[in-house]
């Protein structure tokens, strides 16, 4: 099998201890075909200086800082938020495929790029693509299993977490994430990649990451502005008559009772179990 390489980027400010778990969880990975890029944004707790003691990290550039064998790389510089840190770092990638690792989220287990490797090289696609699993998501404590199938309707409800995505690079060459949208940036970029440019979405029924939950999006102040972006995205996206059926199928199907229950640690794993044998994938 031909290397694919990978970047996971990873962005960070002042993110403690949880970002040495975030790398510790992708050197783990039995696939050696990857770099990890750490954005950080001028943290001031001590956390990257930590990194650059433990790794090693040497000065390569202006900004940037590299590791010994040029697994791991840093890149320090001020921006104006979290979507334009993952610009930088996209703009910085040198992987035929990206992933964003949040501080704090991990890969599931250590074969995860192994995995996705494999399928990559065997899809041999033309079309740039976007490769997506499953997600454990760490408050409800059940994995989130994405629709094995992306439709209009899926982009309008619920489209896999960018957590479990590997897109390929030429993506993110073509359109950055919109600093627009403060909360949906990578929304409106999977439904820019989906409706305008025509990637291929691949569904691989394995686990990708562990997502730790409770983000700025997840915040119950910022749900009217998540809500407001929703709707402007989707208007720029799809048409009037699609609109209007896709909302008429959410409330049909009950979505705020779907949404309270996949969030409530209670009946979450219930939830997501019953939702998997719907897709018809593993558990």
């Amino acid at each position: 099998m031909s290397d694919i390489l990978f970047s996971i980027l990873v962005v960070a400010l002042n993110p403690g201890e949880k970002l040495e778990a975030t790398i510790g969880s992708i050197l783990c990975q039995d696939y050696k075909g990857y770099e990890i890029l750490v954005k950080d944004g001028m943290s001031s707790d001590g956390s990257i200086e930590k990194i650059q003691e433990k790794y090693g990290l040497r000065k390569s550039g202006l900004r940037e800082f590299v590791s010994q064998e040029n697994r791991l790389r840093l890149l320090r510089c001020s921006d104006r938020s979290i979507y334009d840190a993952m610009n930088q770092a996209a703009e910085s990638a040198r992987g035929d495929y990206v992933l964003f690792l949040n501080c704090g989220d991990l890969f599931y287990d250590e074969h995860v790029l192994r995995h996705a490797a494999e399928m990559i090289q065997k899809k041999k696609s033309e079309k740039p693509c976007i490769f997506y699993g499953n997600t454990f998501h760490g408050q409800a404590k059940a994995v989130v299993h994405s629709a094995p199938e992306i439709t209009g309707f899926t982009c309008y409800r619920n489209i896999p977490c960018h957590q479990s995505c590997f897109y390929d690079r030429r993506l993110f060459g073509e359109k950055k994430y919109d600093l627009e949208y403060r909360i949906r940036a990578d929304y409106d970029h999977f439904l820019w990649c989906y409706y305008r440019r025509g990637a291929e979405m691949v569904y691989m029924d394995m686990v990708v990451s562990s997502y730790e939950g409770g983000g700025y999006s997840e915040d119950r102040k910022n749900r009217a502005r998540d809500r407001a972006e929703h709707r402007k995205i989707t208007a720029e996206y799809m048409s009037r008559g699609e609109l209007a059926k896709y909302r008429f199928l959410m409330a049909v199907s009950l979505a705020p009772l779907r949404s309270w229950m996949a969030e409530n640690p209670i009946f979450s794993g219930i939830y997501h179990r019953f939702k998997s044998w719907i897709y018809g994938v593993k558990v």
